[in-house]
């Protein structure tokens, strides 16, 4: 059973009328052309980067159109994930009316933005294994729930949402179900992205920083109906994705071997140090991971982090999140970087 939703009702008044900007770029398409461009007040001396990008950004959508198996109209690109999410809020969620639900513990990023956009965030514990709680979920959303945040794998903890949950959501919320898929590449599980067209009210994020390497460039992928993407693409800045940040993700995209070869590399020095942390007797727990990070379980996380910080090793205390008490989150690094870890870890008293 599919959920027939009706999107245009999720939409926010103001923005369902509203006319998108539509910049020079916008006007004139055809970039390949030997033309004199003299229509957006640009400088004409030649500088690499002394024209305005494409406000679309064709050409790494059409990469990322082949290598995923997805229409372009479907993809949307932002500054970082979070302006991704941040356009999500501003298409869907009336100010001081909506509300949304959140599942801690998980990426605090969510919170932050529904008290910017003046949204209600209802947050709805994870249960001990760290999967949603469906009944409360229910008993939480109301008809202004708009939107439904899901991290898998989820940050802090790792783990991926059981897959029938997530369906289940999908089928029995009369909202949005944002998918934030960040740490998918490191899962041994297949993206929401497949999903799509049996799902219209499926919202599917990712990133090029984690697995691809380019937090630096800041690049974030939304992924969803033509009919959500066409809202989205109506309220993003003209020129949202400039011109490096294009480039570079068009050439760390075409190197495939390399990202695989990165990819096997972070797997198993994963599989090596989490055998190598249960050997040490102040790490009560490590919990299992689908992610490019551990959580682990410490006597005392303060006192653990400060000692790592000491030996200038830099990890996170995650304590103050729910069902984290004295929690270390520690990522991935080289062979090199892991193994000062484990030895510093087994000097500590």
């Amino acid at each position: 059973m599919t959920n027939k939703i009706d999107i245009q009702s999720l939409i926010r008044p103001n923005v369902a009328k509203m006319k998108p900007y539509s910049s020079a770029r916008d006007e004139f398409k055809n970039f390949d052309s030997e033309m004199i461009f003299l229509d957006a007040n640009e400088n004409p001396f030649e500088t690499n980067v002394n024209r305005y990008p494409d406000p679309q950004q064709r050409q790494l959508k059409g990469i990322l159109s082949k290598q995923k198996s997805i229409a372009t109209n479907q993809i949307l690109l932002g500054n970082g994930s979070d302006e991704v999410l941040d356009l999500i809020f501003r298409a869907f969620c009336e100010p001081a009316k909506d509300n949304i639900i959140t599942l801690p513990p998980t990426y605090g990023m969510y919170g932050v933005l529904a008290n910017l956009n003046d949204i209600e965030n209802r947050e709805v514990l994870l249960d001990s294994d760290f999967q949603p709680n469906w009944d409360e979920i229910s008993k939480t959303a109301d008809m202004r729930t708009k939107l439904l945040f899901i991290c898998s794998p989820n940050n802090p903890t790792g783990n991926l949402i059981a897959a029938e949950k997530i369906e289940w959501l999908l089928k029995n919320y009369n909202g949005l179900v944002v998918v934030d898929e960040a740490y998918i590449d490191f899962a041994n599980a297949e993206s929401w992205i497949y999903k799509l067209d049996e799902f219209p009210n499926l919202i599917i994020t990712q990133t090029l920083s984690k697995a691809y390497g380019l937090a630096g460039i800041r690049l974030g992928l939304c992924f969803a109906s033509a009919e959500i993407i066409s809202v989205l693409n109506k309220i993003k800045p003209p020129y949202n994705i400039n011109e490096l940040t294009q480039q570079s993700a068009i050439e760390q995209l075409r190197n495939t071997g390399k990202i695989k070869n990165d990819l096997s590399s972070l797997k198993e020095e994963k599989e090596s140090l989490l055998k190598a942390l249960v050997q040490v007797n102040f790490i009560e727990r490590t919990f299992p991971t689908d992610a490019n990070f551990i959580l682990i379980k410490v006597d005392d996380a303060e006192k653990r982090y400060s000692q790592l910080l000491e030996n200038g090793i830099v990890v996170r205390n995650r304590s103050s999140q729910p069902l984290c008490e004295n929690s270390l989150r520690i990522t991935i690094g080289t062979n090199s970087e892991n193994t000062k870890l484990i030895n510093t870890l087994k000097t500590l008293k």
